[in-house]
C-alpha cells in the first residue's frame, strides 16, 4: 500500500506500521463454536482496508459517522478503524441499550451507516429506523436468522467487503489519501457518557486525545508487544476503547475476543491475559465465588487455604512490593503458591497477569488486598471519558487501598476551592457534540475540566475521592453525608450487590439493599433454606439478620472516621426488586440514577424515616421480553446500632 504519512498519529497509521513492524504477529483472535481464530497485523489490516473502501462505495465519506452495535467482535473493531481510514468517526453503542436509547444516540450523532453484530441488533435498529432519518445502510457481521430479510439497505459484512475489492479496482488510491489527509487533531470518535442525570452527551475525542494519553500510559506501564488482553468490556466505554484498542494499537499487543458474555470466565482462563482491567464489582464478584467454593469444600482443602491466606494476608502484599520479608515467611509463601495461591490464579485466568487495573467506583481494602496478596499487581486509577481515561494513576510501589493514585503523566491536577477535583491533560475531550453551554460549563479557555467528583490530595501526594460533588449533603444535624462512600463500604461484603442511601437534609441516614443472589443463594442452600425467586429470598428474616451485621460492621468503621461518623446507617430494608439499567434505575455502566430512585421508590423512602417497620411496594418493572408490568411485596424496615465516635491514636 502507497505511504500514509510519517507521523504515528492516527489509528491507520499505527496499523500499517505493525504490518512493516510485525506482519505476522497475532493482532486479534476471536473464539468462535469453541475454536479460537486468529488473524495478523497483516490479516487485520487486508479486512480493514476492504471494508474501508466497502463504506466508500456505498457513499461513506469524510466526516460520516458508523454506529458500532454488539459485544466485542473483531468485525466491529476492524469498523472503527475502517471509518476512521474514510476521515469518518465511529460511534460505538451500548450493546444493551433499549431502542429509545439507541435512537437517541443514532440520532444526535446524525449516524448514517450502522454496523451490527447480529440479528438482535439488526431487529432493534430496524424497530427505530422511522425515528432516525438519516441513517441509510445496515451492515450485520453475524449472518444466522437475517437470510430472509430482504431490506435494501441491510448488507452482510462479507458483501461490504467484496464490494470493496471491486471499488479499489478502479479507485486504488482512495483510502491512502483519506489516510494522508488525517491528522492527529482530527475527530477520532464519540463515546456517549452514561447519562446519570439526563440525557447522555456525545463526548468528542480527537487522535491525539487518545493515542498520546494511550501512549503515556503504555509508557508508565511498561506495556509491550508481548502482552495480552481480553477484550469484554463495552465498546461503547472509553476504558475499552483505550484498553482493547488505543493501547494495542500503540503498543502492538493482541487483543483477544470472547465467543460470549457468558463464556468470559472460561476463555480468560484459557488465555491467560498479562494485561488485565475490570470494575471493582468483578473483583467483587471473582472473590465471592472463590469464597462460595471453598465453603462447598471438604475441610481439609479449607483448613489448607485458611492457612496459606492467613500467610499472604501477612506478606503477601509486602513480597509484591519489593519489601524484605524473613526467610521463614518468603518459604512459607513460596510453598503457598505451589499448593493454594498459584491453582486459584489459575481457576481465575490470572495466572499470567502482570499488571490489572480496576476503576470507576471504590474498590474495597479486604477484596484489594485479597488480590495484591495473590501476587496480582491490581492496581487503582481515576479517569473520566472526558479525559480518555487517565487521570490518576498509582505507580509501582505507591498501591494503597485508600488512593487512587497521583497524577498521570502529562496531566495535572488540583483542587478547586469548593473541594472539586479538576484537571487538564492531553487526553481533555475537544467539547460535547452540539452541546456548547455544557462543554463551557466542564472545561474552561485554559483547558481546565471540571470532574463533578469532591476529592483531597493525602500526605503523600496521592488522590483521594469522596464522592460526587453534587451529591456530597449535609444532614440536618450538620454532619457530612457522603452516599457513594458509604454505599461503597457496604458493597464490599459480597452478600450486598447495590445499596443507595439517603440522608441529605435528614435527621440520619438510611439505606435500600440488593442482595446479591449468587451469594445469597449459596449460602441459603447450605443452610437449607427453600426459596422461589428473589423477591422471597430478599425479604427473609434470616437473610436480614445477615445484612444487618454487614450494615452493623460498616457503622462501627464509620465510627472511626472524624469527618463521617455521623453518617451511620440507623435503619435499612432489603428491596424486593434488583435495581436494574432496563427500569432506569442504573445506568448502563452500573451508575446509580439517585433522582429517579428518589421519585420512584418515594414511598418507601418515606416509610424510613416515619417510624414504620413494614411498608407495602408496588413497583413498575420492565421484563426481558419489553413487556411492564408490577411487582409486589410486603417489606420490612429494620433499626441498626449505631456507635459512638471513636478517635484514632494520633
Amino acid at each position: 500500500m502507497p505511504s500514509t504519512g510519517t507521523e504515528l498519529d492516527t489509528f491507520p497509521r499505527l496499523l500499517f506500521h505493525h504490518v512493516q513492524v510485525r506482519p505476522d504477529r497475532a493482532a486479534m483472535r476471536e473464539k468462535a463454536l469453541g475454536i479460537w481464530q486468529s488473524w495478523t497485523w497483516r490479516q487485520m489490516s487486508d479486512e480493514i482496508i476492504d471494508l474501508a473502501n466497502g463504506l466508500a462505495s456505498m457513499g461513506f465519506k469524510r466526516g460520516d459517522k458508523l454506529a458500532i452495535i454488539g459485544s466485542n467482535r473483531p468485525r466491529l473493531y476492524w469498523g472503527m478503524t475502517a471509518a476512521q481510514c474514510l476521515g469518518g468517526v465511529p460511534v460505538p453503542v451500548y450493546q444493551d441499550s433499549v431502542a429509545e436509547e439507541m435512537a437517541y444516540v443514532l440520532n444526535h450523532a446524525e449516524v448514517r451507516f450502522a454496523l451490527a453484530e447480529d440479528q438482535e441488533q439488526v431487529d432493534k435498529v430496524l424497530e427505530i429506523q422511522s425515528e432516525c432519518p438519516m441513517l441509510e445502510h445496515i451492515i450485520y457481521d453475524d449472518t444466522r436468522g437475517l437470510h430472509d430479510y430482504d431490506e435494501s439497505h441491510l448488507h452482510d459484512f462479507d458483501s461490504v467487503q467484496e464490494a470493496g475489492r471491486v471499488f479499489a479496482k478502479d479507485n486504488p488510491d482512495r483510502v491512502a489519501e483519506d489516510i494522508k489527509a488525517s491528522n492527529g487533531k482530527d475527530i477520532c470518535i464519540f463515546l456517549y457518557t452514561s447519562g446519570t442525570t439526563g440525557k447522555p452527551k456525545g463526548v468528542v475525542l480527537s487522535n491525539d486525545n487518545m493515542l498520546i494519553t494511550a501512549r503515556n500510559s503504555v509508557e508508565f506501564d511498561g506495556l509491550t508487544a508481548d502482552d495480552e488482553v481480553l477484550a469484554y468490556l463495552p465498546m461503547a466505554w472509553v476504558g475499552d476503547n483505550i484498553f482493547s484498542y488505543a493501547q494495542a494499537y500503540v503498543a502492538g499487543y493482541c487483543i483477544n475476543c470472547p465467543e460470549s458474555e457468558n463464556t468470559v470466565a472460561t476463555d480468560l482462563r484459557e488465555i491467560g491475559p498479562t494485561f488485565y482491567f475490570a470494575p471493582p464489582s468483578v473483583f467483587e464478584n471473582l472473590l465471592t465465588n472463590v469464597m462460595i467454593r471453598m465453603e462447598d469444600a471438604g475441610k481439609f482443602k479449607q483448613r489448607l487455604f485458611n492457612y496459606f491466606m492467613k500467610v499472604a494476608r501477612k506478606v503477601g502484599v509486602s513480597i509484591l512490593n519489593g519489601e524484605t520479608v524473613s526467610t521463614g515467611d518468603r518459604m512459607l509463601y513460596t510453598l503457598g503458591e505451589m499448593l493454594v495461591y498459584g491453582p486459584l490464579k489459575n481457576t481465575m485466568g490470572f495466572n499470567r497477569i502482570r499488571l490489572a487495573y480496576t476503576a470507576g467506583e471504590a474498590i474495597g481494602p479486604e477484596i484489594f488486598d485479597f488480590f495484591r496478596s495473590l501476587g496480582i499487581n491490581i492496581k487503582q486509577l481515576y479517569g473520566q471519558t472526558e479525559a480518555a481515561v487517565f487521570i490518576t494513576t498509582q505507580p509501582n510501589g505507591e498501591v494503597y487501598a485508600d488512593t487512587v493514585g497521583k497524577p498521570s503523566p502529562q496531566v495535572e491536577v488540583k483542587i478547586a476551592d469548593d473541594g472539586e477535583v479538576i484537571y487538564r491533560s492531553p487526553g481533555v475531550f475537544q467539547s460535547y457534540y452540539k452541546n456548547e453551554q455544557a462543554t463551557r460549563e466542564t472545561k474552561d479557555e485554559q483547558g481546565w475540566v471540571k470532574t463533578g467528583d469532591a476529592g483531597f490530595f493525602d500526605e503523600k501526594g496521592h488522590l483521594k475521592i469522596i464522592d460526587r460533588l453534587k451529591d456530597v449533603g449535609k444532614l440536618n444535624t450538620g454532619e457530612i453525608f457522603a452516599p457513594k462512600y458509604i454505599e461503597n463500604k457496604l458493597k464490599f461484603f459480597p452478600q450486598i450487590r447495590e445499596a443507595v442511601t439517603f440522608g441529605h437534609e435528614k435527621e440520619f441516614v438510611t439505606a435500600m439493599i440488593n442482595i446479591d443472589l449468587d451469594a445469597v443463594g449459596n449460602w441459603a442452600e447450605r443452610n437449607n433454606i427453600s426459596y422461589a425467586s428473589y423477591q422471597e429470598l430478599a425479604g427473609h428474616r434470616e437473610v436480614y439478620n445477615m445484612i444487618l451485621a454487614n450494615i452493623e460492621q460498616v457503622n462501627r468503621d464509620m465510627s472511626t472516621d472524624e469527618h463521617l461518623s455521623g453518617s451511620q446507617i440507623r435503619r435499612f430494608l432489603v428491596l424486593h426488586k434488583e435495581l436494574d439499567a432496563d427500569d432506569g434505575e442504573l445506568t448502563r455502566t452500573r451508575k446509580v440514577r439517585r433522582r429517579i430512585i428518589s421519585e420512584k421508590f418515594a414511598d418507601i423512602i418515606e416509610a424510613l424515616y416515619t417510624g414504620k417497620h413494614d411498608v407495602h411496594a408496588k413497583t413498575e418493572v420492565t421484563f426481558e421480553d419489553g413487556r411492564t408490568g408490577f411487582i409486589e411485596a410486603d417489606l420490612s424496615i429494620m433499626d441498626v446500632k449505631t456507635y459512638d465516635p471513636v478517635k484514632k491514636a494520633s
